[in-house]
């Protein structure tokens, strides 16, 4: 494995059985698990991408959802400069939760933090519950990303992963040419530039996440 020229710490947050230790799992490892257990406090896994002939390496946390871990996983926020919001396109709720946890990242990691709204298991679209228009009114109210997943069979994980660390890789190198680099803030606001991904068009299908 190359050494990385960067090195980006992302987080997954959201409800416990969203998916976020499959979305975790596939991309690290290209992996599904189909029974996989709750997540107890934190985990973390590496990958690298290729970008602009630059190694970028992503340190992604995986924070578990439930809610007497909270106080454990808080710490985990600091130097988060990437985020993906994670809720379950089946369970209404779980959307609904987002924004609790949007409020929790913004008051535990930098306000200028990069971060995507992710619909996953859009493998199971017959049971959707979760409105696609709506979660791009509440993407685009709170100035985040959006685009739906699946950690089943893959559905756009590699490119939700890969949006939010191009464009923190864009910004650093922006500040960087502009000399306007602070390492302790190097992912200021993502407003004006957040890419709204549209949902993978599906047909039929069943699974988990």
């Amino acid at each position: 494995m190359p050494k990385a020229e960067y090195m980006f710490k992302c987080v997954i947050i959201g409800d416990t059985g969203v998916g976020k230790s499959n979305l975790l799992s596939r991309f690290t490892k290209d992996e599904f698990t189909k029974d996989s257990k709750s997540t107890i406090g934190v985990e973390f896994a590496c990958r690298q991408i290729q970008h602009d002939g630059k190694t970028i390496e992503a340190q992604v946390w995986d924070t578990a959802g439930q809610e007497r871990f909270r106080a454990i996983t808080a710490a985990y926020y600091r130097g988060a400069i990437g985020a993906l919001l994670v809720y379950d396109i089946t369970k209404r709720e779980s959307f609904e939760n987002c924004e609790r946890w949007l409020r929790e990242l913004r008051a535990y990691a930098d306000p200028s933090i990069v971060a995507m709204l992710v619909g996953n298991k859009c493998d199971l679209k017959h049971r959707q519950e979760v409105d696609v228009e709506d979660a791009k009114d509440f993407a685009e109210d709170n100035n985040l990303a959006f685009i739906e997943t699946s950690a089943l069979d893959a559905t756009n994980v590699e490119l939700a992963f890969e949006t939010i660390l191009i464009e923190i890789y864009r910004i650093v190198r922006k500040n960087l040419v502009a000399g306007k680099y602070d390492p302790d803030r190097p992912a200021p606001s993502m407003r004006g530039t957040a890419p709204i991904v549209p949902r993978a068009r599906l047909q039929g299908g069943g699974g988990c996440c």
